[in-house]
């Protein structure tokens, strides 16, 4: 199985990933045939990649966490969200005081929390720790499944660091709701197809105070929950926002968030932008490691991700062509490769390890062959 962008989907392909509606319900489910006419439906629900399953890779990608876990959890926030969003709609995005939230919000809450909790053991059931599976979100349901992904992230980086149980369930509500603020945002400039203005971004840049704010009219949340919405955008090296604070200054928890969160937006396709694959992505995070993001933090997240799942096909740097057979531990962007076309026959079916062999390296993924 492999992720491909939609338009280099062939006709009589196999859907490797089953399709979810907005609302949790099967639209199209693993193993179907992707003719003309299902192409063009999926198209039309703003979703530009898919997983397939051809003769070149037909091992399955495994989820961290089970698809009916996923679709719960990104059902949960959307209610949370739209309920909030309404309200402050109706009083024209403004922060609101104390005594005009209802029960129905503290409830929103509480089923978030017992969400985190699944999906903390449900994640800890899990064998295999790594993230090699990229979620695939329509434009319409991006920021709420797009918080699910960040706390399963999040979740995976912090056992990583060994984060005890508490921290753990702190740090995956925390994610769920970081872009809670993004509800006092006019609607209009959350989807915007193209480039924000530098005007549109300032109202954006307010979301993580607004979410803060809002928060702290709960006061059964904990503190650390509460700075995840408030700092996940501010900076290692203090250009960040709300408040430009840097280093240690900013919440150990909002540390892994921002990197879970700006991974999971690279590698996700927006109205105005394309996905980057994973390796890229991954290459962004360890450039940017001691100024953007704390430094230890992403040493180890670049040890649970994996960027060229079992099945990828890739461009090498001799001309080759070949499939990713096996990912080592600590070694992300070298892994194990088939080679399946070359202009030299006798390489053709011959496995080399990229671990061993520094004069090759991976020049970008293949989507056809």
């Amino acid at each position: 199985m492999r992720l491909i962008p939609i338009e280099c989907v062939r006709e009589n392909s196999i859907l490797g990933k089953t399709i979810y509606s907005d609302d949790g319900r099967a639209l199209l489910r693993a193993g179907s045939t992707l003719d003309d006419v299902r192409i063009n439906r999926i198209k039309q629900l703003k979703i530009f990649s898919l997983y397939i399953v051809d003769e070149y890779s037909s091992v399955e990608i495994e989820d961290v966490i089970k698809p009916e876990l996923r679709q719960k959890s990104v059902s949960v926030i959307k209610e949370t969200f739209s309920d909030i969003e309404r309200i402050a709609s109706n009083h024209k995005f403004e922060k609101r005081r104390l005594n005009d939230y209802t029960k129905q919000e503290q409830n929103y809450f509480n089923s978030i929390n017992s969400i985190s909790e699944e999906l903390i053991e449900n994640i800890l059931s899990n064998k295999n720790l790594l993230v090699s599976l990229v979620d695939i979100k329509s434009m319409d349901n991006y920021t709420y499944a797009h918080c699910v992904n960040v706390a399963v992230i999040s979740i995976i980086l912090g056992i990583s660091l060994n984060l005890p149980k508490k921290s753990l369930i702190n740090l995956c509500t925390g994610a769920l709701i970081h872009d809670i603020g993004k509800a006092f945002i006019p609607r209009e400039i959350l989807q915007k197809p193209g480039k924000l203005t530098n005007e549109e971004f300032e109202i954006i840049k307010y979301h993580p105070q607004y979410g803060y704010d809002f928060l702290g009219k709960f006061f059964d949340l904990s503190s650390h929950i509460k700075l995840i919405a408030l700092q996940h955008h501010e900076r290692f090296d203090g250009l960040g926002y709300p408040n430009k604070l840097d280093g240690e200054n900013i919440s150990y928890l909002a540390r892994i968030v921002s990197i879970a969160d700006v991974y999971d937006a690279l590698t996700s396709d927006r109205p105005y932008k394309r996905a980057m694959c994973p390796s890229d992505a991954l290459e962004y995070l360890m450039s940017n490691a001691g100024t953007l993001f704390d430094y230890d933090m992403v040493d180890v997240f670049c040890k649970i991700i994996i960027p060229f799942p079992q099945g990828t096909i890739v461009s090498l740097s001799n001309g080759d062509i070949g499939i990713v057979e096996e990912t080592l531990p600590n070694f992300p962007l070298r892994p194990i490769v088939k080679i399946i076309k070359s202009d030299r026959s006798n390489d053709i079916g011959r496995k080399i390890n990229l671990i061993d062999t520094l004069s090759i390296v991976i020049s970008n993924i293949q989507y056809e062959i």
